[in-house]
């Protein structure tokens, strides 16, 4: 006697519907998000946003780095090399901003290093040619990583961008809430660079910074130069000053050859849990 037919198909109808799902969801990942690139020590992918109010598009570079080792800022301190970008080969693509979650010192061979030492989403300001179609967006990246010894490290990513829903957004929006808010001098009531002056009568020449800070936790300062070629030490900071200011002292030094301090325009980010800002201020 022949069975009846309900009692042989179930397990074939939950065999397709899983691998239905499973095909689903593979083409859902690669929607909004590139394979990963790299070996076991670090990797990276582009991942995609979902539009918003905006006309440009949202998206990132994750990298993904092996407990242990690091990577680098845009300004890497005393020591490493910062990521270099390469998007050429995108296609519907007038322009991407990379902006920069805020980085912690890091210590290395003596120096002290500017950059990230956990899993870290740099986001993506991607303005296309035409705003009606899609961005094709492919990257070249080339980055150091660092444990005892540092190594070069590069990576390839092509994803297409159209601001559709994506699963990506938790993790996107996150690292676009610790890219520093711009400020100018004295600005705000909480996290704020007071003041920058000359120290009088200095040798050689060091700028006093004043933060004012959110409550008793400590605040990092960094200092950048007006081009990639400065290469201005760490601030460091000062004890004595009166709550709930922080002072710190940054010597004027790293100009490149033939450049001074004298009207240079430089940048400061002051980062105190999860507070960052950026400021712009000129030395004169």
């Amino acid at each position: 006697m022949i069975p009846p037919l309900t009692r042989l198909r179930p397990p074939v109808v939950s065999s397709l519907m899983l691998a239905m799902a499973t095909l689903c969801a593979t083409a859902a990942a690669a929607d909004d998000a590139s394979r990963w690139d790299g070996d076991a020590r670090s990797a990276a992918r582009l991942i995609a946003g979902t539009r918003g109010a905006e006309a440009a598009l949202r998206a990132g570079i994750e990298i993904r780095l092996k407990a242990g080792w690091h990577t680098y800022w845009r300004y890497p301190g005393d020591a490493g090399v910062p990521p270099q970008f390469d998007f050429a080969g995108s296609q519907n693509l007038k322009a991407v901003e990379v902006r920069w979650p805020v980085p912690r010192p890091i210590a290395e061979a003596g120096l002290i290093a500017i950059g990230y030492d956990r899993d870290v989403i740099l986001p993506l300001k991607v303005t296309p040619q035409d705003a009606s179609k899609p961005v094709m967006l492919r990257l070249k990246l080339s980055y150091a990583i660092c444990e005892k010894l540092c190594v070069p490290a590069e990576a390839k990513g092509e994803l297409a961008l159209a601001g559709a829903p994506s699963a990506q957004d938790a993790a996107l929006t996150a690292a676009e809430a610790r890219v520093p808010r711009q400020r100018s001098l004295r600005e705000g009531a909480g996290l704020a660079v007071r003041s920058v002056q000359r120290e009088a009568g200095s040798n050689p020449p060091r700028l006093l910074i004043d933060v004012a800070a959110l409550g008793s936790g400590p605040v990092d300062l960094f200092a950048e130069g007006p081009t990639d070629q400065w290469a201005p030490p760490l601030p460091v900071l000062m004890p004595g000053a009166p709550p709930p200011l922080q002072r710190f002292v940054l010597d004027l030094d790293g100009a490149p050859p033939g450049e001074t301090y004298e009207g240079a325009l430089i940048k400061l980010t002051a980062v105190q849990g999860g507070e960052a800002i950026e400021v712009r201020v000129r030395v004169d």
